[in-house]
C-alpha cells in the first residue's frame, strides 16, 4: 500500500502529464524547481535551469499530442527533503506506442514538492 505523500506525489506528476499530452508543457514548469536540470535523448547535453528548460519546452509546445498515455510501476523513496519517482511511461499516438523510462527527482520546497531533476530515456523504438 503507497502512503498518502507519494500518492499525491504521482498525482501531481499525472497532472503535468495530462498537459503535456495535450501539447502543454507548462504543466511541468510550473512543478519544477529554478535549478532544475533535464536529460532526454533529443537533447545533445544536459539543460540547467528553468529559464533552459522553458526554452527547451516552449519548442516543443504544440507539438505533442497523444490519444493518451499509461503511467505504469511508479515508486516513490523518499529521503529526507528528496523524494524519487521512477515509472514506465507509454504515450500513445495514432495506434503507435511511444514506450519511455523516468526519474523525477524533486525536492521539498517550503511551498511544495519541486522538481530538480528529470531524465527521460526511451525503452525500445516506438511498438507499431
Amino acid at each position: 500500500m503507497m502512503d498518502k505523500q507519494a500518492e499525491d506525489l504521482i498525482a501531481t506528476e499525472r497532472l503535468a502529464l495530462d498537459r503535456w499530452s495535450q501539447g502543454d508543457p507548462s504543466g511541468f514548469l510550473e512543478i519544477s524547481a529554478p535549478d532544475v536540470v533535464y536529460f532526454d535523448n533529443m537533447v545533445e547535453r544536459r539543460l540547467d535551469g528553468l529559464d533552459a528548460l522553458t526554452a527547451w519546452y516552449d519548442a516543443l509546445r504544440g507539438q505533442v499530442h497523444l490519444d493518451r498515455y499509461e503511467l505504469l510501476n511508479p515508486k516513490v523513496q523518499f529521503c529526507g527533503e528528496a523524494a524519487v519517482l521512477t515509472f514506465n511511461f507509454i504515450g500513445y499516438a495514432n495506434r503507435v506506442a511511444y514506450p519511455w523510462n523516468c526519474t523525477e527527482v524533486y525536492r521539498h520546497d517550503p511551498d511544495c514538492w519541486r522538481i530538480i531533476q528529470t531524465h527521460w530515456s526511451p525503452t525500445r523504438p516506438p511498438q507499431q
